[in-house]
């Protein structure tokens, strides 16, 4: 359910603004942005998991917050950032 440290360092080294760059919002955006996408998976298949959802809607609403301060403060870099996620809104 929870990605891989390899696959971690690759999203973290495409969004990234510089090396290392761990703490910008479009790379906190990417890496919930795969957690969801990995956790809706297993929600497929394990409907009555609970636990697991409630936390799958606590990382919808944190991409959501992050989503909302980037929009705020650099509509272009928002812009960008769905698009190359394909996070629609």
């Amino acid at each position: 359910m929870s990605i891989t440290t390899e696959r971690k360092a690759e999203v973290i080294k495409d969004n990234g603004q510089k090396e290392g760059d761990t703490g910008s919002p479009e790379v906190q955006i990417a890496i919930l942005t795969e957690r969801i996408n990995n956790l809706s998976e297993h929600m497929k298949t394990n409907k009555k998991d609970f636990g697991s959802r409630r936390g799958l809607l606590a990382m919808v609403a944190k991409r959501r917050k992050l989503l909302d301060y980037l929009i705020a403060n650099d509509n272009a870099r928002y812009k960008d950032l769905i698009k190359k996620l394909n996070i629609r809104r």
